[in-house]
């Protein structure tokens, strides 16, 4: 069942120009899964406040010291609130939450993943790389830009220090300068190039819902087993 924590804010890291993580130091352990997601609480007096109260992806593996979450910055009081936060400022949080997690019994897995979509990839990758875990990793991670692939550093530690986890960038809307980045979509016409081997792994789609949902139907499609792919609708679009 999820609880609520209280949780004090450490520091913030610029991923790209428009998304940004916040890391918090919890009161006490907060056992989560890879994958989950949690609610960051602004207004503990009204948990039903949609504009102050977000679900957001846990962005670090449990196996940490701290949490983190990752947004893309926008406008909204939300965001501002996140922006505000000064180092020991405390604030609540309510989790875990979700069951699109990690199994260790899983021994390939494949993500198909659109923009801000990635920060359950990075907790899984994490714990993944941390535990010496030998899943065999496939991940496909679509953006606009090259400006806006965030976490691309950390992902690309990871799989250079791990021949197990492989990374294939995708950008939509220019031609990358990334020679290892492919200028495409998450489309049918890309995806059949490798359907024989996302045939064989679980699957996991995070992203925006209506790319979600298109990828979704795209695997099945190309004839993927429905039981073996996860999909979770991005909360903290």
């Amino acid at each position: 069942m999820p609880e609520i924590f209280k949780i004090r804010f450490k520091e913030s890291i610029i991923r790209t120009p428009t998304v940004e993580s916040f890391r918090f130091i919890p009161e006490k352990k907060i056992n989560f899964i890879p994958g989950q997601f949690l609610q960051v609480i602004f207004d503990k007096d009204n948990l039903n406040n949609r504009e102050l109260n977000k679900f957001l992806s846990f962005s670090s593996s449990p196996t940490k010291d701290y949490i983190e979450v990752t947004k893309r910055i926008s406008e909204s009081k939300f965001s501002q609130r996140l922006k505000d936060l000064k180092p020991d400022d405390e604030i609540f949080i309510k989790g875990p939450l979700g069951s699109c997690v990690f199994d260790e019994s899983y021994k390939r897995i494949g993500f198909l993943i659109g923009g801000i979509g990635i920060t359950p990839v990075v907790s899984i990758l994490e714990y993944i790389d941390d535990r010496r875990i030998s899943t065999d990793v496939l991940l496909f991670y679509s953006n606009r830009t090259d400006s806006e692939t965030a976490f691309k550093n950390e992902l690309d530690k990871i799989s250079f220090s791990n021949p197990k986890v492989k990374i294939i960038y995708l950008v939509t809307d220019c031609l990358s300068l990334d020679k290892n980045c492919i200028f495409s979509r998450l489309d049918k016409e890309f995806l059949k190039n490798y359907i024989e081997d996302l045939k064989k792994r679980i699957i996991y789609i995070f992203g925006p819902p209506k790319m979600v949902e298109a990828v979704k139907e795209i695997c099945l499609e190309l004839g993927m087993i429905k039981e073996n792919i996860k999909v979770e609708s991005f909360m903290g679009y």
